[in-house]
């Protein structure tokens, strides 16, 4: 399409986000204040999907601390909190609830008053490699409950660690309304022997000429400042461009320090482990299996293999048992490189599978494996932008929603997707209007052809210090994936929960989770594409 100046009153001013003059009808209806973000401006919603994004939106709502500055020293302080595990010499048996009481503190010793911390907690049992994670409810009165289901015998600890206090998160949600370009992009625009680089984003402050590359079929904006000289049809590539730096005041850094506050295990004040005792064989046999997909916790690991309560996972260790799945089908993996690590577990476990060189940048693909013997094709490709790869040729930069209409489909057709990373730092309605547009495709995909098979792997946890949390911290991605499985649950989708299945295992979290990890994920992926003929 020729290349476009935007009209003046798309990029406005010279900051990100526009003006209050308009005010979203969704600031009346839920109560939140919200300055507009600039792509959203041309963004028209039909009633019904104006309504689930302020559904979503007020879901995700976090508690905030009472008004004023909150001082470093009145934050919350992992080492003055405890825990303690409610009568935890009771008789418990496999099956039964586990409650913890988590009681926060200040600097100083003194009790939190408010909610709004950030928890991650699990039970584990470190001999059996076995682990769980729990499900937190918050008091908002400085108290939180974390309640757990104890899925296997033995001596059970209890871990509770803090990823970030309530003052932290307030920090977050300003960052991700005030700054969404923190994360910048670029792209590089060639003729001939002239070349040119722009920055590009999914909005950019106004003042100069930009091109338009909004996508003509899902809508999705992206824009670059426009070369000097050369043409916006001359754009040969994307990549990253950088992180903005010196986001904090020097209070709020205080807020995000590694060995005082970010990701600080809370300790018990009494005993940290219980004694379970294995369930009478009268018992219903099927007592960890849980009939509805939104069961907590959705697993857990028993001797490093994690276990599903809402699908029978089939343990795939010998690599002929993958090939002997997989014979015939073509398998779509769509996303970041969460799940590229899929494709390249497969590839270095099952013999047959050769990757086939199509000359891509590493790390970035796409990315295909064929093994013509028992007819199995393999193939990953990125998402489209925001994404924070290296170097993706523009001819490769295609959006997941323009792939799957062009899929046939069928029960030899098998699709896995991924998509939350990239987007912990744009406004969360970025990412609804990025799902929305996958939702309709994988609809209309399964209608044409309903034996399709279509995954979805959720986030997963990390590695966080003081700079990342400021641009992928757990929180936004907890975030994302919340409207994530919002926003596809009711449609035939299966899902893989990275997110329990990092939450609960032993290992230090990892952006991108270590091998054992990535082959109970394969595993449960696979259970779904070969289910067990019971």
């Amino acid at each position: 399409f020729s290349p476009q100046h935007l009209d003046d009153d798309t990029v406005s001013g010279s900051n990100w986000i526009t003006e209050n003059t308009v005010q979203h009808s969704l600031s009346q209806t839920t109560k939140i204040t919200r300055k507009p973000y600039c792509g959203y401006g041309q963004q028209t919603l039909s009633k019904r999907e104006q309504a689930e994004q302020e559904s979503l939106l007020a879901a995700i709502q976090w508690p905030k601390p009472p008004d004023g500055k909150i001082a470093f020293a009145q934050s919350t302080d992992p080492t003055h909190s405890d825990f303690v595990i409610v009568k935890p010499s009771r008789f418990f048996k496999v099956g039964d609830q586990l409650e913890v009481l988590v009681r926060m503190k200040d600097f100083q010793g003194k009790p939190k008053q408010y909610g709004g911390d950030y928890l991650q907690a699990r039970i584990h049992s470190p001999v059996l490699k076995a682990g769980a994670a729990g499900r937190i409810v918050d008091c908002h009165n400085g108290l939180y409950k974390v309640f757990f289901t104890l899925l296997w015998p033995g001596e059970v600890k209890v871990s509770v660690s803090l990823v970030h206090p309530s003052e932290a998160i307030q920090v977050l949600l300003r960052l991700r309304e005030e700054k969404p370009d923190r994360v910048y992009f670029k792209s590089s625009f060639k003729s001939g022997r002239y070349s040119e680089t722009t920055e590009c984003n999914v909005c950019l402050p106004g003042g100069l000429p930009v091109c338009n590359f909004t996508d003509l079929y899902t809508g999705e904006p992206w824009f670059c400042y426009k070369p000097r000289k050369l043409s916006c049809a001359s754009r040969i590539s994307h990549a990253k461009g950088g992180y903005l730096k010196g986001l904090l005041t020097q209070e709020e850094s205080l807020f995000f320090q590694s060995d005082v506050n970010i990701k600080r295990p809370i300790l018990s004040s009494g005993p940290d482990s219980v004694i379970v005792k294995p369930k009478a064989f009268t018992d219903s046999s099927s007592m960890d299996r849980a009939e509805e997909p939104t069961a907590s916790p959705s697993g857990y690991y028993y001797e490093d293999q994690w276990r599903s309560r809402t699908h029978w996972i089939h343990n795939f260790n010998k690599s002929d048992e993958i090939t002997e799945c997989l014979q015939g089908k073509v398998i779509h993996l769509f996303g970041d490189s969460t799940i590229r690590q899929w494709f390249e577990y497969l590839t270095a476990f099952v013999p047959d599978l050769v990757e086939f060189n199509l000359g891509s940048p590493k790390n970035v693909g796409p990315f295909m494996s064929v093994d013509l013997k028992h007819n199995i094709l393999l193939k990953f490709r990125c998402h489209g932008p925001p994404i924070r790869f290296s170097t993706v040729f523009s001819s490769e930069l295609r959006y997941i929603a323009n792939e799957l209409n062009g899929i046939v489909g069928g029960r030899n057709t098998v699709i896995a997707i991924t998509i939350w990373s990239h987007f912990s730092t744009f406004p969360v309605e970025v990412y609804i209007r990025r799902l929305r547009n996958i939702r309709r495709a994988i609809v209309q995909l399964l209608d044409r052809s309903p034996k399709t098979l279509i995954v979805i792997r959720t986030a997963n946890v990390q590695e966080l210090g003081p700079e990342v949390s400021l641009f992928n911290s757990d929180w936004y991605s907890f975030q994302l994936d919340s409207v994530m499985r919002k926003m596809f649950s009711g449609i035939a989708v299966h899902f893989v929960d990275a997110w329990e299945m990092s939450v609960a295992h032993y290992l230090p979290h990892n952006l991108h989770p270590n091998e054992i990890i990535v082959k109970n994920q394969i595993d449960a992926f696979l259970s779904y594409v070969c289910p067990l003929q019971t």
